[in-house]
Formats: structure tokens, C-alpha cells, sequence
């Protein structure tokens, strides 16, 4: 089997690989796997006050298709707000990509990164905003 352009270029020259400090109240780390090939995705976001996503960051452990599909959700979500996040659908990632059916799941395991990230966010946000209304 060999990969697109596409997914080629984004193994080669990968953005927004690193990590973020996931204990600030600012950021959610979503972790997922695929235990019948091996590929784990971390995915970051850092969120601002108002909601928009200004910062994403991965670091995957897998195949090409998985490191791409990992590259390309992080651009994707990147200036748009947790809830634009979460409608980013692996068949648009899978698409731009030109996956191969067998690799379907790479991406899907970015879109469930990307919902698993705002998913910690917001759980934040939330003990954040019980724990302030305690403490006033």
C-alpha cells in the first residue's frame, strides 16, 4: 500500500507536534487508541476566553496515515471555537488525505482526539466555575 501526496508531505514536515501543559485550566488533552494497530493519538487544544481554539498540539504514535490525520485535525480546529471543533468529521480528514480504506480509522481516531480534547476542556471549565462559585 502507498500513501497520498498529501499524507506523505504532512509525515515528512509535521505542524503542531509538541505538547501543551495539560494541567492549566486553558488547555484539554484528549488521549485515544487503536488497539488493533497500535497507533495512539494525544491531541491538545489551548482555548482562550472566549472560546476560540488558539493553540493545538499532537504527538502520535503510529503509522503515516495516523501522524497526518493527527496534523491536518490540528490545523483544522485551529482559530475555531470548542464547539466548531467538535463537527470536524474523520470523512473530511479522510478525504484530504485520500486514505486508503484500511486506514479509515486513523482518522476517525483524530476526530475522537479532537472531541476527547474539548471534552477535558470543558470538564475544566466546569470544575473551575463550581469551584469559584464555592470559594466567593
Amino acid at each position: 500500500m502507498s500513501y497520498s501526496d498529501e499524507v506523505l508531505r504532512r509525515c515528512k514536515d509535521p505542524q503542531n507536534v509538541g505538547s501543551l501543559p495539560k494541567d492549566a485550566d486553558d488547555v484539554g488533552t484528549g488521549l485515544v487508541g487503536a488497539p488493533s494497530c497500535g497507533d495512539v493519538m494525544k491531541l491538545q487544544i489551548k482555548v482562550d476566553e472566549g472560546g476560540k481554539i488558539v493553540d493545538a498540539k499532537f504527538k502520535t504514535f503510529g503509522c503515516g496515515a495516523a501522524i497526518a490525520a493527527s496534523a491536518l485535525a490540528t490545523e483544522r480546529i485551529m482559530g475555531k471555537t470548542v464547539d466548531e471543533a467538535c463537527t470536524l468529521k474523520n470523512t473530511v480528514l479522510a478525504r484530504e488525505l485520500s486514505l486508503p480504506p484500511v486506514k479509515i480509522h486513523c482518522s476517525l481516531l483524530a476526530e475522537d482526539a479532537v472531541k476527547a480534547a474539548v471534552n477535558d476542556y470543558r470538564k475544566k471549565q466546569e470544575a473551575k466555575s463550581i469551584g469559584g462559585t464555592i470559594s466567593e
